[in-house]
């Protein structure tokens, strides 16, 4: 009898502490607990501490409401050409109401998962590959708003659908690996023929800028050079008007010339006609008109020097008359040569004095 009091007691004791914990039921942030009383449902335990009924009131499911994120493992779609290619998505969702997430459906997860394979499949099932592979965004947009509008019957919001990997077949990604490669080639020789053609542009531009240059300057040049040319006639022939040179000077100018004629490299042989008396006459004639032209009577200034230049005239007169003698002998001895002995061809010249060379031809006329 003494036993069986303690027993009762540590009995009583034991099903207060069973009851007390059934009674009393703590929920943490985020979760709800959907109770049920007798199998049916009776209410919804908010974050904190709740009070059951013991051995009445059951939790049938505990329910996170946080946003969750599921990676749902890699699922063939076949495209619109035929091609099959692996495709992973990652799906994030929250559960909005706990009794429908638990009463509506299941199991939820596993709903979530099928209706976005098959909703994947009927959208790249419309798309070929190049498409399926630029338009993540549009299917990304279609498979949220197609998992939005059915599992909101189940309490569940879906925010976001995204695929995480596109996978063509290995002969697909050579082929596109190939075809990349030859783009980019294309794209190099584009560019690459873009560069050379602008720098012939601007090659062609600098020429053309410089010809232009080039013939402008030889333009001011050759203007520059004939008005250099004008002044210094001009300039020569106002000079000429204020000495009034008579004739004897300019036949003096002229003897002093002849040298510099036959030192030229392209007089190689000179022909020295007989009569050469007469040429020099004519000469000297057409001199003298020609000072008559613009004025034959010597200036006041250049009359004390007149002697002086008669007498160098004089000199080179007789240079000029023994140079002549010299080149027609040497070309008697040379037809002589070239006739086999005989000199014959060219009459022997009159002798040159020096003062045929000098005497004014208007005289000679008179006399003549």
């Amino acid at each position: 009898m003494e036993l069986v009091i303690p027993v009762l007691l540590i009995a009583i004791a034991l099903i207060g502490v069973i009851t007390l914990a059934k009674a009393v039921r703590i929920v943490p942030q985020q979760r709800q607990d959907v109770v049920e009383r007798l199998g049916k449902y009776k209410r919804t335990l908010n974050p904190g501490l709740n009070v059951l009924v013991p051995f009445v009131d059951a939790v049938r499911t505990k329910v996170d409401m946080r946003e969750q994120v599921v990676s749902f493992p890699p699922q063939p779609v076949i495209t619109s050409d035929n091609l099959v290619v692996s495709i992973d998505t990652v799906l994030y969702f929250k559960v909005v109401d706990s009794v429908r997430a638990t009463y509506e459906i299941s199991n939820f997860l596993q709903a979530i998962e099928q209706l976005t394979v098959t909703t994947l499949r009927n959208v790249i099932g419309s798309l070929d590959l190049e498409r399926a592979l630029t338009s993540r965004d549009q299917i990304n947009r279609h498979l949220s708003g197609v998992l939005d509008e059915t599992t909101g019957r189940w309490g569940i919001k879906v925010t976001r659908v995204e695929l995480k990997a596109i996978e063509p077949p290995a002969s697909i990604r050579d082929s596109m690996e190939k075809q990349m490669r030859a783009e980019r080639d294309r794209r190099a020789a584009i560019l690459n023929a873009e560069g050379h053609k602008q720098s012939q542009i601007l090659t062609a531009e600098g020429e053309k800028q410089s010809a232009v240059l080039r013939a402008d300057g030889d333009r001011q040049a050759r203007i520059l050079q004939a008005e250099g040319q004008a002044k210094a006639i001009k300039t020569v022939f106002d000079a000429i008007h204020q000495a009034n040179p008579s004739q004897k000077v300019l036949a003096y100018q002229y003897l002093q010339a002849l040298p510099q004629i036959a030192n030229g490299t392209a007089n190689k042989v000179w022909i020295v006609p007989a009569e050469l008396t007469k040429a020099l006459e004519g000469m000297g004639g057409a001199l003298g008109g020609l000072s008559r032209m613009v004025g034959d009577e010597p200036a006041p200034e250049a009359a004390g020097s007149a002697s002086e230049v008669e007498r160098e005239a004089a000199e080179a007169a007789q240079a000029a008359a023994a140079a002549a003698q010299q080149i027609h002998d040497e070309v008697r001895v040379a037809e002589a040569q070239a006739s086999g002995g005989k000199p014959h061809g060219l009459p022997a010249p009159e002798p040159v004095s020096p003062s045929s060379l000098l005497r004014d031809p208007a005289d000679q006329r008179e006399r003549g």
